[in-house]
C-alpha cells in the first residue's frame, strides 16, 4: 500500500504539496513515523481573534510569525507552535503550509478509534470560521475538490471534527458546519475511485 510519502496520484500531490494550493512553508512540522499512512482528515475552525475573519493572524500563526500584543485575547499564543496542512479562506482560497508527507501539528491531545496521536495519521485542514456563524459555500465547494483529491491520493477511511478526536476539549468546527453536505461530497468522490490495496 502506499505510504504517505508516495501518495498514489502524484501528479495532484507531488512531495505532499498539493498543486492547486498556495504554498506557504510552515516551520511547525515533523516527520510522521515510519510506516505511517494518512488514514484521517480533521476539519478544524479557526478564526483570529474569535469571529474575525480575513487578515494576516491565521497566517501569522501558522508561520511562527504571530505577535502576542497585536491583540488582548493573544496574550496566550506568544511561542505557541501549531499548523495545519491546508487553510481554506471565507472566499474558497486554499493554502498549504505543511508537505502531506509531514506531520502538522493540528490535532494536538487527541484520539481517534481508540488510536491515539492523531497528527500522526492524518491530514490538518482548517476552514476560517467560528462556532457561532456558518461557514460560506466558496469553502465547501474548495473542501469538496480537497477532499477529492485527498481520497485519491492516499488511503483515508475517515472525516472527523477537531471535536470528534478532542472531545471535552475542541468544539470546532462547530455546530453550524454541514456535515450532510461534506459526507455528499466526500461519498461521490469515493464512488468514482477505485479502492486502495
Amino acid at each position: 500500500m502506499p505510504a504517505p510519502e508516495s501518495p498514489r496520484s502524484a501528479a495532484l500531490f507531488g512531495d505532499g504539496w498539493y498543486r492547486h494550493a498556495l504554498r506557504r512553508d510552515s516551520p511547525h512540522h515533523d516527520a510522521r513515523p515510519p510506516q505511517a499512512r494518512i488514514e484521517l482528515v480533521v476539519l478544524h475552525g479557526i478564526s483570529l481573534p474569535a469571529g474575525v475573519f480575513g487578515g494576516s493572524f491565521v497566517d501569522a500563526l501558522f508561520m511562527g510569525r504571530l505577535d502576542p500584543a497585536a491583540h488582548p485575547s493573544f496574550a496566550d499564543l506568544g511561542g505557541l507552535r501549531v499548523s495545519a496542512h491546508f487553510l481554506i479562506r471565507r472566499a474558497g482560497e486554499l493554502l498549504q503550509y505543511v508537505s502531506c508527507a509531514q506531520r502538522a501539528w493540528h490535532a494536538g491531545v487527541s484520539s481517534f478509534g481508540g488510536r491515539p496521536h492523531c497528527n500522526d495519521f492524518s491530514v490538518g485542514i482548517e476552514l476560517e470560521g467560528c462556532d457561532s456563524l456558518p461557514y460560506a459555500q466558496a469553502q465547501y465547494e474548495s473542501l469538496a475538490a480537497l477532499l477529492g483529491a485527498l481520497l485519491e491520493a492516499y488511503p483515508v477511511r475517515a472525516i472527523a471534527g477537531h471535536s470528534d478526536i478532542a472531545p471535552g476539549r475542541k468544539t470546532d468546527p462547530g455546530p453550524h458546519f454541514d456535515w450532510d453536505q461534506v459526507r455528499r461530497a466526500s461519498a461521490a468522490a469515493r464512488s468514482a475511485l477505485p479502492p486502495f490495496d
